[in-house]
């Protein structure tokens, strides 16, 4: 179970376009120091601090007790002067290569568990393979040890599908957690991105 303060907050620009999200911690600093609202997702209306403080939470909705009340927990912040969106892209590392592979071989398509997988070069190191989005690929001990130092042609292993670069979104889901309030923000693409940037 995730903290209440952990909990995602999704972050628009003023333009109520995503850009990224904050906890439920960063968010409420930046209510409280006036650069951003928290935004009601059943009405699209917006609240500062003083407004928000003053609102029951439902009694299925999650809050954070304070000394003296309890303060309903925000899911969604819109930034007060922020109108851009950022141009990022997806650090490469094993971490993300797991996520953009979705712990599945990408030979055979066995989901063996992280300690049974490994990073395999599409074209080996040995034959000019470099280490990238687009020759890196997860692959079981036992594919990766048949694979050997061969293309997959080369050992007569095809790839499930070819390796990319993930495009990089500002939502991702790292915490496991889905906020359904968040579909009346985001496109159906943003919720299948689990990727870190």
């Amino acid at each position: 179970m995730i903290a209440v303060l952990e909990r995602p907050t999704l972050v628009l620009n003023r333009n109520w376009q995503p850009v990224g999200v904050a906890t439920v911690a960063r968010a409420l600093v930046k209510v409280w120091n006036e650069t951003a609202r928290i935004v009601d997702p059943d009405d699209y209306r917006l609240y500062d601090w003083d407004d928000w403080a003053r609102m029951v939470p439902g009694s299925e909705e999650p809050f954070i007790q304070t000394q003296r009340h309890r303060l309903r927990v925000p899911e969604v912040l819109s930034l007060i002067h922020y109108d851009r969106v950022p141009v990022n892209s997806v650090t490469f590392s094993r971490r993300n290569i797991f996520k953009r592979d979705r712990y599945t071989c990408q030979y055979c398509g066995n989901q063996p568990g992280s300690e049974e997988l490994t990073i395999d070069h599409v074209v080996p190191r040995s034959q000019g393979g470099v280490s990238s989005w687009e020759n890196c690929v997860l692959a079981c001990v036992d594919c990766n040890a048949r694979k050997a130092n061969k293309t997959p042609t080369q050992a007569r292993m095809p790839l499930k599908k070819p390796p990319v670069k993930p495009r990089w979104r500002p939502v991702y889901s790292s915490m496991g957690v889905r906020v359904d309030s968040w579909a009346r923000f985001l496109s159906e693409a943003y919720w299948n991105v689990e990727l870190e940037d």
